[in-house]
């Protein structure tokens, strides 16, 4: 099944063809993401009005309303889960310490949306507690993907990027169960967690 997180529409039909198809949601990954447009192979999206209606048009006004339109059917769910999958960069602790590895990484206008993110995985862990679901912030790590542009693989390998299927296998651990008790915090992979 497509979904355009950016369309109403699309949201709208997906949330339609969950229903007829299951009648419940058990797991909901919220993982549409883009960095802004890009200047040279992995520079940051400056900071323009575009870019940043853009961004958070994506990683957070999307995964809002999609989680809001599949609501009742993680309600109809015995043990529902979400996963916002964030970045390190949205940790607003990490970004404010200068011996953090993090601290001197630009992506300005990703990094706020990521933060955004975040604040809606502590906002949705808060108030959808009363019907059982368990919320997670995720951090994939530095793998190879096309965030920053398919010309920008190889740059992303040479820098020391894993293979994303080491993402997989956090967010594998997380609808298991095997991260209940950290639900409700900023997760990355191998047990590991940031601070927001």
């Amino acid at each position: 099944m497509q979904l355009d997180v950016t369309s109403d529409e699309s949201i709208a039909a997906a949330a339609k063809k969950i229903e007829a198809d299951f009648g419940r949601l058990d797991v909901l990954i919220n993982n549409a993401g883009i960095s802004g447009s890009q200047g040279m192979a992995g520079s940051a999206a400056p900071a323009t009005r575009e870019n940043l209606r853009a961004v958070f048009e994506t990683n957070v006004n999307g995964p809002t309303l999609v989680t809001q339109a599949l609501l009742p059917l993680l309600k109809a769910s015995k043990s529902p889960k979400i996963i916002n999958v964030s970045s390190g960069l949205g940790s607003i602790g990490m970004r404010s310490d200068p011996e953090n590895f993090m601290y001197s990484v630009d992506f300005e206008v990703y990094r706020m949306s990521k933060a955004a993110l975040n604040m809606l995985t502590a906002c949705h862990a808060a108030n959808f507690k009363d019907f059982g679901t368990k919320v997670w912030s995720y951090c994939p790590g530095f793998v190879v993907t096309n965030l920053t542009g398919e010309e920008d693989r190889q740059n992303r390998v040479d820098m020391g990027a894993e293979s994303s299927e080491t993402s997989a296998q956090g967010i594998l651990e997380i609808v298991r169960g095997d991260r209940d008790k950290e639900a409700g915090t900023f997760v990355t992979r191998r047990g590991q967690a940031y601070p927001w």
